[in-house]
């Protein structure tokens, strides 16, 4: 019976705990258990204490990324099927909305060169083509990708938030503080990066690549065809819009700087200017329409990353710069 104080003593110690739940990563217990050295029913015991403690177990952080991940999926499915059952609305209004002459895209540009007193000069027409279907299931299986993508977009900002709330009670009270508001953020530039994508990348690629012929040949891409480029033309575009909360993250755990980005700051404005020539027509008016937004993303991201290193480093070093630090060494 001696022998069994030790142990005894060891379960009723308190347990060191920073939250009921810690997804990914626990904070160090007070407390550790060889499991090896415990009687057959010690180590439920032990699981029973970390249960009524509100500590987690590998298995119950598996359980509940499952939920959040059960309830994004639920959210996406809810706002897919919503799209699923608006088919002329969807495809008419949105999929199909470049091709049409009043689309708003084409009577902004119109109205601004009104405006500027350039007459019909800016104004565009859409290139007519006709979309054809070569298997039998293509209009139902095209339908139910653009539902499930349109579904994606609409829950993105739900998805985002089930995912920080998994992300959450695993960090610090002042990490949180850090990045409070990052759901709200992340989802801004999320939608406006697809809305970018929907009315300025879309309409100028798609007519570009319709009025791309050779002689004797005639434009008539598939239904499967076109929606994946307007899939291409807008989702992607939209994470490339997370570009500043990115270049936050990475600056904050210092893999970048500010200084680097800016020494790469030509080769980066020649990259977008030679993405910006690809995906739109052969002018400059639609090449600087796409590349001046998302040069403005990379300008952002340096000003980010500029105000998060020098806080880092006003942490570490006080009022004194990096500079000051290494001139004293030296």
């Amino acid at each position: 019976m001696a022998s069994l104080w030790p142990d005894a003593a060891r379960l009723l110690l308190p347990l060191r705990l920073h939250s009921k739940v810690a997804p990914f990563r626990e904070r160090q217990s007070t407390l550790h258990y060889d499991r090896s050295t415990m009687p057959l029913d010690q180590p439920h015991e032990v699981e029973k204490e970390r249960r009524e403690a509100g500590e987690m177990s590998f298995f119950g952080h598996i359980e509940e990324l499952r939920h959040r991940i059960l309830r994004s999926a639920l959210a996406i499915g809810i706002m897919g099927v919503v799209c699923f059952v608006n088919k002329d609305l969807v495809f008419d209004a949105l999929i199909f909305g470049p091709r049409n002459p009043d689309f708003l895209t084409y009577r902004a540009l119109c109205g601004i060169s009104h405006w500027a007193g350039l007459a019909d000069r800016m104004c565009f027409t859409p290139v007519e083509f006709k979309l054809i279907t070569r298997q039998l299931g293509e209009i139902l299986m095209q339908h139910l990708y653009v539902s499930f993508w349109l579904g994606f977009i609409l829950a993105f900002p739900y998805v985002l938030w089930q995912f920080w709330l998994f992300l959450k009670p695993g960090l610090l009270e002042t990490e949180q503080k850090a990045i409070r508001g990052i759901v709200a953020t992340c989802s801004l530039l999320f939608l406006l990066g697809v809305a970018f994508g929907y009315f300025v990348i879309a309409p100028f690629s798609i007519n570009f690549l319709a009025g791309y012929t050779l002689s004797g040949t005639e434009v008539a891409p598939t239904l499967s065809s076109y929606v994946t480029y307007m899939t291409m033309f807008t989702i992607p575009i939209g994470l490339f819009f997370e570009l500043p909360v990115v270049i936050y993250f990475l600056t904050k755990i210092g893999v970048v700087g500010y200084r680097s980005l800016q020494t790469y700051r030509r080769y980066a404005f020649v990259a977008i200017l030679i993405v910006a020539a690809i995906i739109t027509p052969p002018d400059v008016v639609s090449q600087t329409i796409v590349a001046l937004p998302l040069y403005g993303l990379y300008e952002v991201s340096i000003l980010v990353a500029r105000r998060e290193q020098r806080r880092r480093e006003a942490a570490i070093y006080g009022t004194r710069t990096i500079t000051d630090v290494v001139k004293a060494k030296s």
